[in-house]
């Protein structure tokens, strides 16, 4: 398909008319870069002449074929289709002529060519003459085709003929792609100075151009902003862009395909592209692939072992093609099909010498580092001292992918064990922030190096994170008792830290320092007294144990606005977080936690991720907001398999079986339990987190003596530990809902007393929560009494599903005393809640019904039944989301989170069985636009 070369097409059919009416032989070379459309203009002007009566004789030029003397002389006389007596004759004559060419290698150049044998006269006059004859018949038309590859000989004759082209009716037309050294400059020089002559340029493609591509309205912003996508892309170039659109039209007709690419047409079209120009161009593209920058032309000569003015013009000739743009290839996937289509050793062999050019010239340690990791090289001393800065330039900017591919490249090159030591232990710190599963052979070369140390290095309290998250208590007890008491200086610090750690994370352990908080519980409010590490830990250890006399909310949130916008300080945010939601501030950990997806560090570090998304799934979950909880929890799965998770598994899995059971979704929970754990993990308090999960589900499925077991557990161990934050698991109230199932309410109301009366460690979502089940117990004027002050507690914590039953509860309780016209307020607030959270909080969830001693749900399809319609908070949205707008314009119009736009979708395409925004009913199209009240109730 031709598009945007109707004026060249005009310009040469005026050219040829003027031959055919005046007599006067024409000459118009066309000329534009590989891919330009230079071969389907020859040939549509071809179809044209042959439809107006003229005879038309087309050959073509071949890189393959530039040695063979005559071959595209022969094409055009084969075309000719001469009479048998003339093409002996010329026969004879080729064959007279060719004995005169030398026989050492073939001719580049015509200007090189000796035509001074007896037999070329001859041969060009014959050609000329038959030529002259056909041209009497009718209008003649010669066509060739990549002038830049045509053979000399073949070139002569051609010269020959354009001399004498004056008064007769003969067109030559002639088309060229620029290479980076000018072929035939002789030939060229002769074919301008004809008094007929035009060059004719195929630019490169504009927007309308690709709009009319596009094949739909052009005037529409949607169509035009896409044909200028495809601009930047392919760079106007025809041959690249076409293939763009194809792909874009069988993303049209296959919408379940993947967005992010749609097939390799594009790709093969560059690899075309880039196969038809010289070979010096493609070694060039090839450079520019690997080095994957804004290149000066001295830096790609160096590369390349070439002058710098040659490469000059080369990527001036790939400018022309689309491929290039200020310096550097113009589009990921064009440096992807290019490395895809380089040999192995050549692609390392590039990326070797680039790495030696850029360090001669002083570039940073990162540039030269990423083409040291791709080749694979280190035999230079100068490469190791390299590689290790550029690893810890990338730990501290977020990028542990990065330093970990440098880290492996120096311990293999690093023999030395005493250097190699340091160097494994960053390996460590970067690899576990991307798969925490793919350190076991490095860690255990630390733990081995530390032992025969007798433990007491600095090494050892280097792993003693990664030993916990693996659930080896008891090599990070040694490693962190191996030292001095008293010990002082820098050290001190680091050593209390790795103690603190190893007391919260795995309380079976250093109990002594749980008992002694005055020995770091201060830490927490002095930021510039101890390292931020430490107070960080010390933040969480105060929510844990709580003693009064440190504000965890306000010391979590200092923390958290210290370092949150610091790339290499990741490690210091999930322990603050985790300290609000045991604190009962589940709101400000969710906020938190959105804000902390925006950081650029967190695309590259899936671990840090998927912390951050558990934590953000359990104060989600706390919030009163099973569906999105699901949906941040399930993303932490996938950001980290439940076997990469080790004993931190009990965090997310214990979100989903809290989710799943929440929405009656009993089978659901159940698939989650079967996931294998390790068994260290029920001596965690991630454990203690999972158990009561699990003895909630129980619970729901009827199973009294199996959550009595797992809660009492609960309560054996943290009450052992000296942890009984309410806020970790509130496992009275949760004791206290199996007793009242079992119809014990004596032991419920004592469970709950007892978790109410608490000095410390009870938040007010908890206490809130209590007192509504304690209401259930009482009578009536207590009930109601219980029940106002339940309200008052939950809508200050931000848990609107708890909120919500409870204000039905009270309605209920008013109705009971008749008070009707108050009973209908409280149950309106109620239902308005329940629309805005997806839930109906008039029907218990299997919770509330196992509690009440009501016989869980045989299956999933009373909690199916009430989502088959979308609540008015995701009506809201999904119109948005149906008229194009993007989760972060949503955002802004309804005054949400982008967090809780996504997870409102999610709900939208589970109800409305979708699987994206353009699968979304026309009919919401046609929906109401959101009024300006409405807004900031999507929340």
């Amino acid at each position: 398909m031709l598009v945007h070369r109707d004026e060249q097409l005009a310009q040469l059919r005026r050219a040829f008319r003027a031959c055919e009416e005046q007599g006067y032989g024409h000459v118009a070379l066309v000329t534009g870069a590989v891919g330009s459309g230079k071969t389907q203009v020859l040939e549509e002007f071809g179809e044209w002449a042959a439809a107006a009566g003229a005879r038309v004789l087309a050959a073509g030029g071949s890189r393959a074929e530039h040695g063979l003397q005559f071959e595209v002389l022969g094409q055009l006389l084969y075309h000719a289709r001469l009479g048998k007596e003339d093409a002996s004759r010329l026969g004879d004559l080729l064959r007279e002529a060719a004995l005169s060419l030398p026989d050492a290698r073939p001719v580049a150049e015509s200007d090189q060519l000796a035509a001074d044998g007896p037999g070329w006269a001859p041969l060009l006059r014959g050609v000329f003459g038959t030529l002259l004859e056909l041209a009497e018949q009718a209008p003649l038309v010669i066509s060739v085709d990549d002038l830049h590859h045509m053979d000399a000989a073949s070139l002569h004759c051609l010269l020959y003929v354009i001399r004498r082209l004056r008064h007769a009716r003969i067109m030559v037309l002639l088309s060229e792609a620029p290479v980076p050294r000018p072929a035939h400059p002789l030939f060229h020089a002769e074919l301008r100075s004809q008094p007929r002559f035009a060059r004719i340029d195929l630019p490169p493609l504009s927007t309308d151009s690709v709009a009319r591509l596009l094949g739909e309205d052009r005037a529409s912003g949607d169509v035009r902003d896409d044909a200028r996508q495809l601009v930047l892309m392919a760079g106007g170039n025809p041959l690249l862009t076409q293939a763009l659109v194809e792909e874009r039209s069988d993303r049209a007709l296959r919408p379940s395909a993947p967005h992010a690419r749609g097939g390799d047409g594009f790709d093969q079209a560059v690899l075309r592209c880039l196969y038809r120009h010289e070979p010096g161009v493609r070694r060039t593209a090839r450079a520019l692939a690997v080095l994957d920058d804004a290149a000066p032309a001295e830096l790609l000569g160096q590369v390349l072992d070439v002058l710098p003015d040659s490469t000059a013009t080369v990527v001036r000739i790939l400018h022309g093609s689309g491929l290039v743009e200020g310096g550097r290839l113009r589009h990921p996937r064009i440096v992807s099909s290019i490395l895809s289509d380089m040999p192995v050793e050549e692609r390392r062999r590039l990326h070797r010498r680039a790495a030696e050019v850029l360090h001669e010239q002083g570039a940073e340690p990162c540039a030269v580092a990423g083409h040291l990791v791709a080749s694979g090289w280190t035999r230079a001393p100068w490469v190791v001292p390299v590689l290790k800065d550029a690893a810890a330039h990338a730990l501290s900017s977020g990028r542990p992918d990065v330093a970990a591919a440098c880290l492996r490249l120096v311990v293999r090159a690093e023999p030395d064990e005493e250097r190699r030591i340091p160097v494994v232990r960053m390996l460590v710190e970067a690899r576990w922030q991307v798969n925490p599963a793919a350190v076991s052979a490095p860690l255990g070369e630390l733990v081995e190096a530390a032992r025969s140390a007798g433990w007491s290095t600095a090494t050892g309290l280097d792993i003693v994170p990664y030993l916990l998250w693996q659930g080896r208590a008891e090599e990070a007890v040694a490693a962190v008792s191996g030292f001095t008491p008293g010990e002082r200086g820098e050290g001190a610090g680091r050593l209390q830290v790795s103690q603190l750690l190893v007391a919260l994370s795995h309380p079976d352990f250093l109990a002594d320092v749980r008992r002694t908080p005055s020995s770091w519980s201060r830490a927490a409010t002095v930021p510039h007294a101890v390292g931020p590490a430490l107070q960080a830990v010390s933040v969480l250890g105060n929510a844990l144990i709580p003693t009064g006399g440190v504000d965890t909310v306000a010391a979590a949130e200092q923390v958290l606005q210290r370092h949150h916008g610091s790339s290499g300080a990741l490690s210091l945010l999930p322990a603050p977080l985790a300290a609000l939601l045991v604190a009962g501030r589940a709101d400000r950990a969710a906020a938190w936690c959105d804000a902390l997806m925006d950081h650029p560090a967190t695309g590259h570090a899936p671990t840090w991720r998927a912390v951050l998304r558990a934590i953000h799934a359990e104060a989600t979950l706390r919030l009163g907001d099973p569906a999105g909880a699901e949906h941040l929890a399930r993303a932490a799965l996938d950001d980290l398999p439940v076997a990469a998770w080790g004993v931190a598994a009990g965090g997310p899995l214990g979100t989903l079986i809290g989710c799943a059971t929440e929405a009656g979704r009993l089978r659901e929970a159940d698939h989650w339990l079967a996931q294998p754990v390790p068994p260290g993990l029920f001596r965690t308090p991630a454990g203690v987190h999972y158990l009561a999960a699990r003895g909630r589900h129980h619970l729901a499925m009827g199973r009294h003596q199996a959550a009595t077991a797992d809660l009492s557990r609960c309560g054996e161990l943290m009450r052992g530990w000296g942890i009984d934050a309410a806020g970790l698991v509130p496992w009275r109230l949760d004791l206290a809902r199996v007793q009242v199932a079992l119809g014990n309410r004596t032991q419920a109301v004592q469970l709950l007393q007892e978790q109410l009366q608490a000095p410390h460690g009870v938040d007010d979502r908890t206490r809130g929560r209590a007192l509504r089940l304690l209401a259930s117990t009482a009578a009536p004027d207590q009930r109601r009494k219980l029940l106002s002050k339940a309200v008052g507690l939950l809508q200050g914590c931000g848990d609107l599903q708890e909120l919500a039953r409870a204000l039905t509860d009270t309605g209920q309780a008013l109705q009971q005393a008749g008070d009707s016209a108050q009973a209908r307020l409280f149950v309106r607030r109620a239902d308005q809640l329940s629309h805005d959270l997806a839930t109906v909080p008039v029907v218990p969830s299997a919770l509330d019904r196992a509690g009440a001693g009501a016989a869980a749900p045989a299956d999933e399809g009373e909690a199916r039944e009430q989502d088959d319609v979308l609540s008015e908070a995701e009506r809201r949205v999904a119109v948005l989301a149906a008229r194009g707008h993007t989760n972060r314009q949503i955002s802004n119009e309804l005054f949400i989170t982008v967090s809780t736009v996504e997870q409102h979708l999610t709900r939208v395409y589970r109800k409305l069985d979708v699987k994206r925004r353009t699968d979304l009913p026309k009919p919401l199209l046609a929906a109401e636009p959101v009024a300006e009240g409405e807004r900031g109730k999507a929340s």
